[in-house]
């Protein structure tokens, strides 16, 4: 199933394979042309939509497909691996919208004031594919039109932005996106945990320290840190700092020894071995390139 209006306001902005910025600074545009294998990525909280294609998302034990019937909602920074179908006959066309903390919680407090009340019994899926609407489909089109015109998207370009997100809080991942919003309950402490993790990547982190800092005893904590992430404290944390190493190996401005030691590494050979397992290839032959 793809959708024509969508891939007809697509395609002439992305001709090559790659991500690439828009006149909105909050959006941008992917493409592939050819088949990319299961692949560790970690994308910034942001909704993903298809026209064409297909990608298909591993966070632990769950799969999540998304493609032109689905749209892609990811309230949380995590390392999940990702396997995407594209061809030169049927190319992978798609955009994302950054999920804007400021722009949330405008959107949230408007619409449900102080009425969120977190469901112990249900924890949000932080990621998750959502059935694509018309609604959305039309909030879409109308920011990809944008897109086209220097001055619509300057001026109309953060309005059509608040609409796709609008429409996402009215779909089935809205609690998730409400969550980030009330600090309140175990899932919302989960993700102060996981902002602690990303700013303070390079010191020395214990799952003691992390668990003193959810307020919960260790064992409570794995338990909610893997509800949440599909994966225990230090995995997360290696996968985190490993996905980070490869990011400043492709800017090509550090070498293995400064990238290991900015990524929170004490050991350079333990950096190589884990880089290695996980990627499938040495840190010293790691290629620029980014994967759509």
């Amino acid at each position: 199933m793809n959708c024509p209006e969508m891939l007809e306001l697509l395609e002439p902005l992305a001709k090559v394979d790659g991500f690439y910025e828009t006149l909105v600074p909050s959006v941008c545009l992917f493409s592939s042309r050819q088949p990319r294998p299961r692949t560790p990525i970690m994308y910034e909280p942001s909704i993903c939509i298809i026209a064409q294609g297909r990608k298909v998302g591993f966070l632990g034990d769950r799969v999540i497909p998304y493609n032109s019937g689905h749209y892609l909602v990811q309230t949380l920074p995590l390392p999940f691996e990702c396997e995407t179908y594209a061809s030169e006959e049927n190319p992978l066309f798609g955009i994302a919208v950054k999920l804007e903390a400021p722009v949330l919680a405008e959107l949230v407090m408007e619409t449900d004031g102080l009425s969120y009340t977190e469901d112990e019994k249900s924890c949000p899926k932080p990621m998750d594919s959502v059935a694509m609407t018309k609604s959305m489909s039309e909030a879409v089109i109308r920011l990809l039109r944008a897109l086209h015109d220097p001055q619509t998207a300057k001026l109309m370009g953060s309005g059509r932005v608040r609409e796709v997100i609008y429409e996402a809080l009215l779909g089935e991942q809205g609690k998730a996106m409400r969550a980030l919003v009330f600090n309140q309950g175990n899932y919302s402490r989960i993700v102060q945990v996981l902002n602690q993790m990303h700013s303070e990547l390079t010191d020395e982190i214990s799952v003691d320290q992390l668990a003193r800092k959810a307020n919960m005893s260790v064992s409570t904590f794995h338990q909610h840190f893997k509800q949440v992430t599909r994966s225990s404290p230090l995995q997360y944390l290696k996968r985190l700092r490993l996905l980070k190493a490869q990011l400043l190996l492709n800017q090509d401005e550090l070498n293995v020894t400064q990238t290991a030691t900015a990524v929170g590494y004490r050991s350079v050979n333990q950096f190589s071995r884990d880089y290695k397992r996980y990627f499938g290839l040495s840190p010293t032959n790691e290629r620029r390139g980014e994967v759509a």
